[in-house]
């Protein structure tokens, strides 16, 4: 209960710092350094991954789908999207963050933190 009572009053800060995140990201999209815009869509694209599809927060869509293409059908249609922009793009994804998935799981960093 305890955990849940900190997560709460965490989201308060953090999702209207997320929707400030969301409309700067957008303005350096279009006027600012391409570094910085890049690494704002990285974030927002882990953040969707470990939200929206239930994947782990260290790991981009595009990763976690090469990862669960097998067993589910969002993941195949990501593939087959992402491919008609860059062909493999998914399967390079994987092959580049799957090391800092393994390291993390290893290291049990995946685990409760607070508490």
């Amino acid at each position: 209960m305890r955990e849940r009572l900190a997560g709460f009053l965490l989201m308060c800060v953090v999702v209207p710092l997320a929707v400030v995140g969301y409309l700067m990201l957008v303005w350096i999209g279009l006027f600012g350094p391409n570094q910085r815009g890049r690494a704002g869509v990285r974030a927002l694209d882990h953040f969707v991954n470990a939200t929206v599809f239930d994947g782990y927060a260290w790991e981009s869509i595009s990763s976690h789908a090469w990862r669960v293409r097998e067993t589910k059908r969002w993941a195949r249609v990501v593939i087959r999207i992402t491919d008609r922009f860059q062909p493999d793009h998914c399967m390079r994804a994987n092959k580049r963050e799957q090391q800092v998935v393994d390291l993390v799981l290893k290291a049990k960093l995946d685990q409760q933190t607070i508490f």
